[in-house]
C-alpha cells in the first residue's frame, strides 16, 4: 500500500503553489493578507476545497471570498498548467474557522489566569 494517497499528494501541491500564487502573482487587495491553511479533494478528485484564513473580521472575510470567486478562473488554469492532471478539480474556497477558535480559546485562558493571580 502506498503512504499517500493520490488525492493527498494532490492536495499538497495545489496547497504550494496557490500559495505561491497568492504572493506572487494576484494583485487583488482583497487577497493581500490571505493564507492557504489546507486542501482536501474529493475522492474522484472531481473538487478541490480550499481552506483559507486571513486577519481583520468577517468583512476582509467576505471580501476575500469575493476576490477569489473573482480569480477562480485565472487561478485553475495556472494550476492546470503546472499540476498536469487530466481534469482540472473545481475549487471552493472555504474559510478555515480553526485560527478563530483557537485565538479566542487562548484569550479565554489568558484571562482566566489572569483572575487566578490577582489577590
Amino acid at each position: 500500500m502506498k503512504p499517500f494517497a493520490r488525492s493527498e499528494r494532490v492536495c499538497g501541491q495545489i496547497q504550494k503553489i496557490l500559495s505561491d500564487l497568492l504572493q506572487k502573482k494576484i494583485n487583488d487587495p482583497r487577497l493581500e493578507m490571505a493564507t492557504v491553511t489546507g486542501v482536501k479533494m474529493s475522492r474522484d478528485l472531481k473538487i478541490a476545497y480550499i481552506y483559507f484564513t486571513i486577519s481583520g473580521g468577517k468583512k476582509n472575510q467576505e471580501n476575500a471570498l469575493e476576490g477569489f470567486s473573482s480569480a477562480t478562473g485565472f487561478l485553475k488554469k495556472a494550476l492546470a498548467k503546472r499540476l498536469g492532471l487530466r481534469y482540472m478539480p473545481d475549487l471552493k474556497f472555504i474559510h478555515d474557522e480553526s485560527f478563530d477558535y483557537g485565538s479566542r480559546i487562548d484569550s479565554l485562558l489568558k484571562s482566566i489566569q489572569q483572575e487566578q493571580e490577582l489577590p
